[in-house]
């Protein structure tokens, strides 16, 4: 009778382990197909960012590559601070709304980098409505992008060239949350003026 019921046992616990782990199952199978990309046309903001598809959420930023200088905060304000002059990666996403947020990276985005702030991206129609206190942190583009020597190295010259006009009438606001050189964010984060910083061009 013992060995009876323990078989009973043994057979209900396989049974609910089972039950348990088809839905997991099925789950990750679903998981692991959503993880793959998606093909399709330019979808959010094709005018900002020609490139940019639509892939699963938990594909994360999808991607106008911008390069620019002029964007650490230098540890003097001087023309031969060696940060004035490095490549800072903006990886952004454009929205329909007419809004970028660019992930920033001091070394690109490849599979160990780690962003170490951010720049938000809005249309000169939006920066009107700011505060006047507020304005001063944000930086016109149409100004900024030349002495920042920015670049879209992804994107033919032609796609460059088309989409320069819309990123001129664009205010950025810069924020970090880490310095380039720490292995993890210490301090406060700030907002970095980037008007503020010295011309770097001859």
């Amino acid at each position: 009778m013992n060995t009876q019921l323990l078989l009973a046992s043994a057979v209900l616990a396989l049974t609910a382990g089972c039950a348990t782990n088809t839905p997991n199952a099925i789950t990750e199978l679903q998981h692991n197909h959503a993880m793959m990309p998606v093909s399709g046309e330019p979808k959010y903001n094709p005018v900002m960012n020609p490139r940019q598809i639509e892939h699963p959420n938990v594909m994360g930023f999808n991607d106008l590559h911008i390069q620019a200088i002029r964007h650490l905060k230098p540890d003097v304000m001087s023309i031969e601070d060696p940060k004035l002059h490095a490549i800072v990666h903006h990886h952004c996403k454009a929205y329909d709304d007419g809004t970028l947020v660019c992930l920033m990276f001091p070394g690109g985005m490849k599979d160990q980098d780690k962003p170490i702030g951010f720049e938000y991206i809005i249309p000169t129609a939006q920066y009107n409505t700011l505060p006047a206190q507020e304005k001063h942190y944000w930086h016109y583009h149409k100004t900024e992008v030349g002495r920042a020597c920015a670049t879209f190295p992804d994107l033919t010259k032609e796609e460059a060239n088309t989409i320069l006009p819309t990123v001129h009438e664009t205010y950025g606001k810069v924020v970090y949350f880490q310095k380039p050189e720490d292995k993890i964010p210490l301090g406060e984060p700030y907002v970095l003026i980037v008007q503020d910083m010295p011309d770097v061009k001859k």
